[in-house]
C-alpha cells in the first residue's frame, strides 16, 4: 500500500489544468484528495492505475470532454472518408480480380467515384479553421500509399489492376498520383468556400472519366487533329463534367459554403467545361497528363470567371 501513496510525476507534455495526468492534486478524483483509508482502499488504488495507464471508462470520458467538439469532428470525419475511400478501391479491387468488371472500366469508375464522394464528405468536417488540413490527410495518405506500391516498396496486384491502364506499378506514379495530387492542392488551396476547386475536380474526375468510358465504346469517329480521341468522348466530357460540376456547386451552395448567381453561373459554367474539354482533346498526353492539364485548366478559366468566391 505504500506504494499507492507515493506521489504522481507530471509528464512534461500535460501542462493544461484539463490535462488528464497532473501533478496538482487539485485535479485528482476526491477519493485521491481524501485523507486516510480512503487514498489507499483498493477501489481507489485501482481507478489511480486506469487513469495513469489512459485505460478505462475515466480516461476515455476524460480525453473525450477535454477535445474541442470541432477536432472530435474532424477526426470523426477523416476516418470516415479514409475508411470509404480504402473500400471503394478495395471493391473494386475484388470486381478486377473476379473478372466481374474489366479493367479499364474498374479504373475510370474508381476515377469517377474517388473525386465525387471525396467532394461530397466535406461538408462532414467542421467550420473550424484546421477543418480543410484534416479533410487533406485523406489524399496525402493516398498519395503516401501510391509512392509505396509504384516504388515496388511493397506488392499489392489487386490495386495495380484496378487504378492502371496496363497493370504496372510505376503507373501508379503518373495519373493516380496526379489525381490525388490536385485532390491535395484542390483541398488545402480552395477547400468549400470556393467553387474553383469543386469545379476543377468536377471536370477532372467526372468530366474525364465519362470521356474514357463512353469514348472507348462507341468512339469510333476520331478527331481529325488527335485520332487517340473521339467526338463521342469529347461530347461526353463536356456534358458530364458541366451537370457534375453544376450538381457540386449546387450542393455547396444549398449548405451555405458560397453564393451564386445561377442566370450567370450556368454559362460560366459552361465556358469552363468547354475550356476543359478543349484541353482534353489536344494531343499532348505524352507530355502533360490529362489529370493535371484538365483541372488545372479548369482552375485558371474558373478563377478568371468566378473569381476566387462566387457571387
Amino acid at each position: 500500500m505504500a506504494a499507492a501513496a507515493r506521489p504522481v510525476r507530471s509528464i512534461p507534455f500535460a501542462s493544461s489544468s484539463t490535462s488528464l495526468l497532473i501533478s496538482s492534486s487539485r485535479a485528482l478524483p476526491p477519493a485521491f484528495r481524501s485523507s486516510g483509508v480512503a487514498s489507499s482502499s483498493p477501489a481507489a488504488s485501482s481507478m489511480r492505475r486506469q487513469l495513469l495507464l489512459g485505460v478505462g471508462a475515466p480516461a476515455v470520458a476524460a480525453l473525450a470532454a477535454s477535445a474541442p467538439p470541432a477536432l472530435l469532428q474532424d477526426g470523426a470525419a477523416t476516418l470516415l472518408t479514409t475508411a470509404g475511400a480504402y473500400a471503394l478501391v478495395r471493391a473494386f479491387d475484388a470486381l478486377t480480380e473476379r473478372r466481374l468488371i474489366e479493367q479499364n472500366l474498374s479504373r475510370k469508375i474508381v476515377h469517377v467515384l474517388s473525386g465525387v464522394l471525396f467532394m461530397s464528405s466535406w461538408p462532414l468536417f467542421s467550420n473550424s479553421t484546421q477543418a480543410r488540413f484534416f479533410a487533406a490527410i485523406v489524399p496525402f495518405l493516398n498519395c503516401i500509399r501510391l509512392l509505396i506500391y509504384g516504388l515496388r516498396l511493397y506488392t499489392d496486384e489487386a490495386l495495380v489492376k484496378s487504378v492502371t491502364r496496363e497493370g504496372k506499378p510505376e503507373e501508379l506514379l503518373r495519373g493516380p498520383l496526379y489525381y490525388v495530387i490536385v485532390l491535395l492542392v484542390s483541398v488545402l488551396v480552395f477547400w468549400r468556400e470556393s467553387p474553383i476547386g469543386i469545379v476543377s475536380l468536377s471536370m477532372m474526375s467526372g468530366g474525364d472519366g465519362f470521356a474514357d468510358i463512353v469514348g472507348r465504346r462507341y468512339g469510333s469517329l476520331k478527331l481529325p487533329f488527335n485520332k487517340k480521341k473521339s467526338w463521342i468522348g469529347s461530347f461526353s466530357m463536356f456534358i458530364s463534367g458541366f451537370l457534375l460540376s453544376a450538381l457540386m456547386m449546387f450542393y455547396f451552395s444549398g449548405l451555405g459554403y458560397f453564393r451564386v448567381s445561377w442566370e450567370l453561373g450556368i454559362g460560366k459554367l459552361a465556358l469552363v467545361a468547354f475550356a476543359a474539354t478543349v484541353v482534353e482533346c489536344i494531343p499532348v498526353t505524352d507530355v502533360v497528363d490529362d489529370n493535371i492539364s484538365v483541372p488545372f485548366a479548369a482552375m485558371f478559366v474558373a478563377f478568371l470567371l468566378f473569381g476566387y468566391t462566387s457571387h
